[in-house]
């Protein structure tokens, strides 16, 4: 059986190199074996009689066959051996020779027994059902020839008939090296059942599911609905466990402008899990006050900085500066972004927030126009225990920034803050309520664009809950929730950047701005999800909420009031014409005094 794979694929080889003269050459032939069977066919005994004038019309229909063949592309191989548009192309080059024969028979007379109309018409009839048959031959060898292996695949069934279903069997059948093979198809659409895709049968709904798969003996559920939500992956996923299935996904719609590939098939992620719809931007507005502008973002070589690094370049800006403390994490950003690490870039800035003279400086140097702010210290639990560190970078750090760019007459500063800053329990959110209220303030002083941008949880940022169970079920240990109950705001890190570039085309001075992130999600249930999806039968430890953390966060806090005003996924708050000392008095009056004296008096007037 290998053998004749292996001569089949030689075969398949030798005419992919030649895709020209296969086809030409059946077609020429299907025209000097089908005017003599319709010859016969019509005249019977009489046909040898007119040999002669048939020796003169497959002449006439091989070269006309060849040049309006050549003509309409079919010997050009554009087109897939059987495809609609190859039929029509074929068609049309049929019809033409056709009525050059049928000319050709009434205005010449090669013998003295003429061949009737009749006959050559039958002839052609017979040759262009030899031209489609051979095609129609060669396709399925060429499909059955590059069928994957069965036994080496992974037996799938495809949940989704559709488009995306269709493209992806389609897909699977046709690669060698495919590690999918399909044996069953799922959907919902009672309109859709029984039908068939490349021979692979619609046997049910996905309740069906755990009998299918018994049936078939199957090891993956392949989720081809494309556009499906994160209650339908949920479910799906959910029922995928209960039949011991491996839970496979398609991108995106917006990812199926080009054909689908088995390489596009993958694990699901958290991204679908959570599945809301994308935070689109507003491109023109955005690009108008980047593009030719200087840039700085402060903490680029961090989870948020890296990717608002990526993104603010591609539009465009006159000079991006990178600063950030740790000079490896430029080295990282260097190397993701212009594919080597030379850190020979002017671009690229190593400094301390913290160090008001050094930031200065950089100011005066560099003169940026635009300012991101995402530098800040941000692991909770730890400055609980370290409180006046969080003041130095987060309130300190802040406060040096926007010196400096009222000093240089920056435009834009868009400093990044937290939920958690919204009628704060820590110091973490203490630090960064009285961040937003210095930003706010520098605002009313400077009649500029200042604002503060509040995110939820970010997924994937470094020392977020998902690393975190992610490198947990890695090494084999329970994966630790605080509360069962407790329940969070999620985004990602595309969706968080994307809100900061918008942020500072649409907010106004001294606002705040919250993205619209949906229902909360209960960590206990995403903890779940991943077991489910990731490693089956992993325990969870429940470990109780640590000091200063809520079982509840909130985004906007009791005393503000949200508004959708431009974009109706993005929140506008005004932030509390309040003193930022009131911010840090949770802290205690130990830390308070402490952080008085690092701060400079007016840091604590409401401007």
């Amino acid at each position: 059986m290998s053998g004749t794979k292996d001569l089949g694929r030689s075969i398949l080889k030798w005419v992919y190199a030649r895709p020209r003269y296969f086809p030409l050459s059946t077609d020429c032939a299907a025209w000097l074996v089908g005017l003599p069977v319709g010859a016969v066919l019509k005249m019977a005994f009489g046909w040898t009689h007119a040999i002669t004038e048939l020796v003169a019309l497959g002449v006439v229909a091989v070269v006309a066959q060849a040049l309006i063949g050549t003509m309409t592309g079919i010997y050009r191989y554009r087109w897939r051996f059987t495809s609609f548009e190859e039929v029509i192309a074929l068609g049309f080059t049929w019809i033409v020779t056709t009525s050059a024969l049928i000319l050709g028979n009434v205005a010449f007379r090669f013998t003295t027994s003429d061949l009737p109309t009749s006959g050559v018409a039958m002839g052609a009839i017979t040759a262009f059902g030899l031209m489609a048959g051979s095609r129609a031959v060669w396709r399925r060898y060429w499909e059955l020839q590059r069928r994957p292996e069965a036994g080496r695949c992974k037996r799938t069934v495809v949940f989704g008939a559709g488009e995306g279903g269709e493209q992806v069997v389609k897909a699977m059948l046709s690669d060698p090296n495919s590690a999918y093979y399909p044996v069953a198809l799922l959907d919902d659409e009672p309109a859709l059942a029984n039908r068939q895709i490349a021979g692979v049968t619609v046997e049910g709904t996905r309740h069906d599911l755990v009998a299918v798969a018994e049936r078939h003996d199957a090891d993956v559920l392949l989720i081809a609905i494309p556009s499906a939500t994160s209650k339908l992956i949920q479910e799906a996923s959910n029922l995928a466990a209960t039949a011991r299935l491996e839970v496979r996904v398609l991108p995106a719609t917006s990812e199926l402008v080009k054909k689908m590939t088995v390489a596009d098939v993958r694990p699901p992620t958290v991204d679908d899990l959570l599945g809301r719809d994308p935070v689109e931007i507003d491109l023109e507005s955005v690009s108008g006050y980047i593009r030719g502008r200087r840039v700085l973002i402060t903490g680029a070589g961090g989870s948020i900085g890296a990717e608002l690094s990526r993104q603010v370049s591609r539009f465009e800006p006159s000079e991006l500066f990178l600063l950030d403390r740790d000079e490896s994490a430029l080295h990282g950003l260097q190397l993701t972004m212009e594919g080597r690490a030379l850190l020979d870039s002017e671009g690229l800035i190593v400094a301390d927030i913290r160090d008001r003279d050094r930031v200065v400086d950089l100011f005066e140097l560099h003169r940026p126009e635009v300012v991101f702010h995402t530098a800040a210290l941000k692991h909770l639990t730890l400055l609980e225990h370290h409180p006046i560190e969080g003041v130095k970078t987060n309130v300190v750090g802040t406060k040096n920034l926007l010196d400096a760019a009222m000093k240089v007459d920056v435009d834009r500063f868009v400093n990044i803050s937290t939920d958690k800053a919204a009628d704060p329990s820590s110091v973490l959110g203490a630090t960064k309520l009285a961040a937003e209220r210095l930003t706010a303030g520098a605002a009313r002083r400077t009649g500029r664009t200042y604002l503060s941008v509040r995110f939820g949880n970010v997924l994937g940022s470094r020392g977020s809950v998902l690393p975190t169970f992610l490198d947990q079920l890695d090494k084999g240990n329970a994966l630790t929730v605080t509360h069962p109950d407790a329940t969070r705001y999620f985004m990602t890190i595309p969706e968080a950047v994307r809100l900061v570039v918008q942020a500072g085309a649409i907010g106004g001075q001294g606002e705040i701005l919250v993205l619209d992130m949906g229902e909360p999600v209960r960590i206990l249930d995403l903890a779940n999800q991943l077991i489910t999806l990731l490693s089956p039968g992993a325990a969870i430890e429940f470990t109780g909420l640590r000091p200063g953390e809520k079982l509840h966060e909130q985004l906007i806090a009791e005393s503000e009031v949200g508004l959708a005003k431009i974009h109706p996924r993005i929140i506008h708050t005004a932030a509390e014409r309040a003193a930022p000392a009131e911010a840090l008095e949770l802290l205690g009056p130990r830390t308070y005094a402490h952080a008085h004296r690092l701060l400079t008096d007016d840091s604590f007037v409401v401007s």
